[in-house]
């Protein structure tokens, strides 16, 4: 466990995207712009985290380009309108991290760390100790601690997952919860 006091411009955000900042579908994807949809407290949250941390970070699987349910190319224009929204609110996503990959052991999909070392990568300065993952899955959990993070875990849409947790630090009803908390 950690110490929100701890937590000034030195530290990262790693957010999930599905079901973290936008409605995850149901056993489905999120294939067009027109079917993303901001949850209401992410909208209020984004702005406050982006004056908390130095750098934030989208890490997110998204098997539906790799199975060919959608394209690169839509993802890409999901991200990109995604991120403009998010701008215009008064938030930042530094930068996005996807993987397409179909197999559940590759180092680039979560659980595994490698979205994490690929951030770490294009941001140097981002320290592991000072770094946190807020997901809504337990594999986002696992992906934080495979890869050394504070973990925050988000019952949006797994309200069921059990707390404690030795994969969870901490526990949230939704994103704005989290980013009052460490105000």
């Amino acid at each position: 466990m950690f110490n929100f006091n701890t937590i000034d411009k030195n530290w990262t955000l790693f957010l999930d995207r599905d079901g973290v900042i936008n409605f995850e579908r149901n056993n489905d994807y999120v294939t067009t712009w027109a079917e993303f949809e901001f949850y209401d407290e992410s909208k209020k949250a984004l702005p406050l985290l982006a004056q908390k941390f130095s750098t934030i970070v989208i890490t997110t699987n998204q098997k539906g380009v790799g199975r060919g349910i959608m394209t690169e190319d839509a993802l890409t224009t999901i991200h990109q309108n995604m991120v403009s929204d998010i701008n215009k609110m008064g938030g930042r996503i530094d930068h996005i991290f996807y993987c397409t990959d179909l197999e559940n052991d590759s180092i680039n999909r979560k659980p595994q760390p490698g979205m994490a070392l690929q951030a770490k990568e294009k941001f140097p300065s981002i320290d592991f100790t000072k770094s946190i993952m807020v997901g809504n899955r337990t594999s986002d959990m696992e992906f934080g601690r495979n890869a050394g993070l504070h973990t925050v875990f988000l019952a949006t849409t797994h309200p069921e997952t059990a707390f404690p947790n030795t994969l969870i630090d901490y526990r949230f009803n939704h994103l704005l919860e989290f980013a009052n908390a460490i105000q």
